[in-house]
């Protein structure tokens, strides 16, 4: 998933203003007092395949050393699922056994266990008993079809399946008949299932995790780069492909939100208050790094209290606000912009809220500066990819509300460079280029995929496809994507994918799929299509026919038909740029 806030600037940065009249310390001091030796946000060189990387040097271990650690948090709130409230004891009772029912059913080091449900409290507890094995944690996107969940399952080589009950439905059948898949384990199913275990069965429901046997997680050596997730991420061409993280590359993130959160108050020459548990409503799907990696993982360290919602709607979120006393929500800038145009927005006390943060699709500038006025919070936002497992760059505060079109700078132990397109040179300050990102957050590259490794990962850095510049302070503009993606409202869509599927249909013989801007979800698919002779297709039709063979975020908002095959360069590839005209004052 590429993650971004910042939005689409225009080469020269227009918009954002010199710091020099506000800021009581450069960028460069800030660091150095965050990361001096002694402090939180220290450093210590490791190596990582073979190089020498920065890393935080009190980053925990593993995911397993997270677990462990959330354990002490003991009566305090986890999480709130509607009426359903589970504090840390309770969650870490059922994180151990279900980690040790999945020893007993086989499940050692390395092994592939898939994830596929909405946003339950059973999510974390799977997760973390699947990683603290050593074992690998596949989170499948929920919104997935049976046949892209089916791929997933098979891609990955996963041996078994903890899911809900809609995904069971969806996927069960061609789950049954996967080679390899040995065992599905299904939550919130009311009645005996056909091919799989139900969860309550294993560990009861969430109301009985607290009376749970009080153990350990089972005995398993796990080391920082030990491989611990696979989170599959939309490219331009073929099919998904899966990132591999390790413990490191997630455990990461626990420090950089931190030093993102503790940057800004030192910028304006004050002190980092001291951290304190905070109440988050987290809504977007924890099978994307931004809410596992950059959100989840930190939030259970620090002993925050996370609120799911079993479905995103914005004025049952403004009552969730006011009831759990939310302090910190977002994800999106959809979610942002609809808490601010929402008519019922008065009728709610949403004055606990302190940062509204977001990334996952274009943010536009006009967004950070209604949040910081309408809402008094601080607004945050930041880059990453599936491949970097979320965070690279921050832009918290004072500086997002100066620099509104930067997604800000990287972290103290990431690198940043702007390459040539045929990435043979390192372009200077100011030019814009293919941004290259380096750091222990890094994935270790694309599982089964040598030859998709070879050209992404490039001694220790990571292609972005994004096109970018930086300024004198290092600060990071994202002005175009080089890929071929559409991001709406935080979820990728390939084009290619798309195209695919209209290529299939009797009548068309020729079709792009571009992204439109939309001020609440970034953007959203639509495609240009050109009909064989003599055949017909409506724009519904062609809908419904995407709908029915993928996930429904991917279904074109708008299809114009052209009577000419489309426009192409001297190698055949379609001129997509100069397709948008004809979507000008459409739907």
């Amino acid at each position: 998933m590429s993650q971004t806030g910042s939005g689409h600037t225009n080469s020269d940065g227009a918009g954002g203003s010199s710091p020099s009249d506000w800021a009581a310390h450069s960028l460069e001091e800030v660091r150095a007092m965050l990361t001096a030796p002694g402090q939180p946000f220290e450093m210590e060189t490791v190596e990582i395949d073979g190089r020498p990387i920065r890393a935080w040097k009190n980053a925990p271990e593993s995911l397993r050393a997270i677990a462990m650690a959330a354990r002490a948090h003991a009566d305090a709130v986890c999480t709130v699922y509607e009426g359903e409230r589970i504090s840390y004891d309770a969650w870490f009772r059922a994180v151990a056994n279900l980690a040790q029912h999945l020893v007993d059913c086989g499940v050692t080091k390395g092994d592939r266990v898939a994830l596929a449900m909405r946003n339950l409290p059973e999510w974390p507890v799977a997760f973390f008993a699947i990683t603290s094995l050593g074992a690998i944690c596949v989170p499948l996107n929920a919104w997935w079809s049976a046949e892209e969940l089916a791929f997933g399952l098979s891609d990955s080589g996963s041996r078994m399946l903890i899911c809900d009950k809609e995904r069971w439905d969806r996927i069960g059948d061609a789950a049954r008949n996967l080679d390899g898949l040995e065992k599905c384990i299904v939550s919130r199913a009311q009645s005996p299932l056909e091919g799989a275990s139900r969860l309550e069965d294993i560990i009861g429901s969430s109301d009985a995790w607290a009376g749970l046997p009080d153990r350990d997680l089972p005995d398993v050596s796990v080391a920082a780069d030990d491989d611990a997730t696979i989170f599959y991420t939309s490219g331009t061409t073929g099919s998904p492909k899966g990132a591999l993280g390790s413990h490191r590359s997630i455990c990461t993130n626990v420090l950089s939100s931190k030093y993102n959160l503790a940057f800004a108050p030192l910028r304006l020459g004050e002190m980092p208050p001291e951290p304190e548990p905070k109440t988050v409503l987290l809504v977007i799907p924890l099978f994307h790094v931004t809410a596992c990696s950059a959100a989840m993982v930190g939030y259970l360290v620090s002993g925050h209290t996370m609120v799911f919602m079993h479905h995103w709607d914005v004025e049952e979120a403004m009552a969730v606000i006011e009831r759990e006393g939310v302090q910190v929500t977002g994800g999106v800038p959809t979610i942002a912009w609809q808490l601010l145009d929402h008519p019922a927005r008065d009728n709610y006390d949403l004055s606990s809220l302190e940062l509204i943060t977001y990334g996952g699709a274009p943010a536009a500038p006009e967004l950070v500066r209604r949040l910081h006025e309408e809402f008094g919070t601080q607004p945050g936002s930041g880059w990453g990819m599936t491949e970097t497992m979320a965070t690279v760059t921050g832009h918290v505060g004072q500086d997002y509300l100066h620099r509104p079109d930067s997604c800000g700078p990287p972290v103290a132990v990431a690198d940043l460079k702007i390459m040539s397109a045929d990435g043979s040179e390192e372009l200077p300050t100011g030019e814009v280029g293919e941004l290259y990102a380096r750091g222990p957050m890094v994935a270790k590259g694309y599982w089964n995929r040598p030859d998709a490794t070879a050209e992404t990962f490039i001694d220790g850095w990571v292609r972005t496809g994004d096109l970018a510049r930086l300024d004198e302070e290092g600060f990071c503009y994202i002005v175009d994507r080089a890929k071929d993606m559409v991001i709406r409202g935080g979820e990728n869509i390939y084009s290619s994918e798309v195209e695919n599927v209209l290529y299939a249909h009797p009548a068309v013989t020729d079709a792009a799929v571009i992204g439109l801007p939309h001020q609440q979800l970034g953007e959203e698919p639509a495609a240009v299509v050109h009909l064989s002779k003599g055949q017909n297709a409506s724009e519904e039709e062609l809908q419904q026919w995407v709908a029915a063979r993928l996930a429904h975020f991917k279904v074109p908002v708008r299809i114009v038909f052209t009577d000419e095959m489309l426009p192409r360069n001297a190698n055949g590839k379609i001129l997509k740029k100069d397709l948008r005209g004809l979507f000008t004052g459409a739907g």
